[in-house]
């Protein structure tokens, strides 16, 4: 039976992903969990493998497209099929609860479809506006909440001289500087959808990327890397959107520092101050859950998970590979795992479940000799660590001066999810930990 090819889901909020290569062409044959295209998604490129052994057929999608997650762009054909099977484009994937992508629909071809397919948005949508769904051609292979929002505007314009636009679609228009009138639209009646201004934005940004060095009046300008292209979009987008505010505490690290002698001595693994706060930090997540949480749809979702992301510097950008269940791992395996993320990550051989599904982000700065600094949220996570190098300086000890090894956090935090005052009990209890580790085992 034919398997089919979609387009991955790596993030919750991933609407998504543009297509880079096919490492395989049609006709050829694949072995499941080989390489077999490379994109593109919000946060870096990535390989995709093989999800079955077969040979490949009915490519849709070519290089450069940006294609919605969970649309089909190719089949797997099993031996013994042909090419000449009748497939219509698969509904997009759904969501579960956490993010998590449920790609088990079955493949719905004429013959087989009865009803109108539609997302349960789109019939509840439809219902409350007495609507026949069977009236509203979608855009993919089943009504989607965009095509219902699309045909009652087009309801509402028609005949008033209005281009037919989903809000979705105006909004991002707007956001995007584009001008809807130059979007070709795919919804019904010619309605511009958001799939469409995204696609044309992505084009526009093809267009005026330069390929090659240019010379401008002030000096040589750089040709930039998808990866920093995608670090630029993204930091512009969540510092344009996210409503930050920060929190900065200085911490006493000498414990921490003595810790960290301590295993360093029994560990088989080189354990780092890094390693050590990711496994702080996520102990003090799962007291604060809601710093482990996520703004989606304009609502907060708290994520059931702690993947802690760890901000790795690459010569092409910045990337966010991410320890999976932080909070479950003993040191020896945290290390072992950062470790092997960040050879990947400068290798350029980041997988999709590398970078997936990150609930908070620590970006480390102290081997650098940085005193303090504010990060960046990193959506649709709720906030970002900020940490500093550890420093020798005089403060104050039981009403003494003494020279300490101090460090100083910064928290950055979306206020839609998080307000003052849990921030402020998050970083309390973080630094609880740091001045006295034995307080996780409490």
């Amino acid at each position: 039976m034919a398997k089919d090819v979609i387009m991955p889901a790596l993030g919750m909020a991933q609407e998504t992903g543009r297509l880079i290569q096919w490492l395989k062409s049609a006709g050829d044959s694949v072995t499941k969990g080989e390489p077999l295209m490379e994109i593109e998604t919000d946060k870096t490129t990535v390989e995709i493998e093989a999800p079955a052994t077969g040979t490949l057929a009915n490519v849709t999608a070519q290089p450069g497209d940006e294609v919605p997650v969970g649309q089909r762009i190719a089949v797997i054909l099993a031996p013994g099929e042909t090419t000449n099977l009748t497939l219509n484009p698969s509904p997009p994937a759904e969501r579960r609860p956490g993010g998590e992508v449920n790609h088990s629909k079955p493949l719905v071809t004429p013959s087989s479809a009865s009803a109108v397919r539609a997302t349960p948005v789109a019939q509840r949508i439809a219902a409350k506006n007495n609507l026949d769904l069977s009236r509203i051609k979608p855009s993919g292979g089943r009504v989607q909440k965009e095509d219902v929002l699309a045909y009652l505007a087009a309801q509402r314009e028609v005949g008033n001289g209005r281009l037919l636009a989903s809000p979705k679609a105006r909004r991002l228009a707007q956001e995007q500087g584009l001008d809807l009138r130059t979007v070709t639209g795919s919804g019904p009646q010619g309605a511009v959808l958001a799939a469409d201004v995204l696609a044309a934005a992505s084009a526009l940004t093809a267009r005026v990327t330069p390929v090659a060095p240019a010379h401008t009046s002030s000096g040589e300008m750089m040709t930039v890397s998808r990866v920093w292209q995608v670090m630029a979009e993204r930091v512009t987008q969540a510092w344009t959107t996210i409503p930050h505010f920060y929190l900065i505490r200085e911490v006493n690290a000498a414990r921490l520092k003595q810790w960290l002698a301590e295993v360093r001595e029994r560990s088989t693994e080189k354990i780092t101050v890094t390693d050590l706060l990711v496994k702080l930090a996520a102990a003090a997540l799962r007291q604060h859950p809601r710093l482990n949480a996520s703004w989606l749809n304009g609502g907060i979702v708290l994520n059931a998970q702690i993947n802690v992301g760890i901000a790795v510097a690459i010569e092409d950008g910045l990337v966010v590979p991410v320890i999976q269940h932080s909070d479950g791992l003993g040191l020896n395996q945290l290390a072992a795992r950062r470790t092997a993320l960040v050879a990947k990550a400068q290798a350029g051989k980041l997988s999709p479940d590398d970078v997936s599904g990150g609930t908070f982000t620590i970006s480390n700065l102290g081997m650098y000799g940085v005193d303090a600094f504010n990060a960046i949220v990193n959506p649709p996570q709720a906030a970002i660590l900020a940490v500093s190098r550890i420093a020798d300086r005089v403060v104050a000890v039981e009403g003494q001066p003494a020279v300490q090894p101090m460090m100083t956090l910064g928290l950055s935090c979306d206020h839609r999810v998080v307000d003052g005052a849990r921030g402020a009990q998050f970083l309390q209890t973080l630094a609880d930990l740091i001045e006295n580790p034995l307080r996780m085992w409490d």
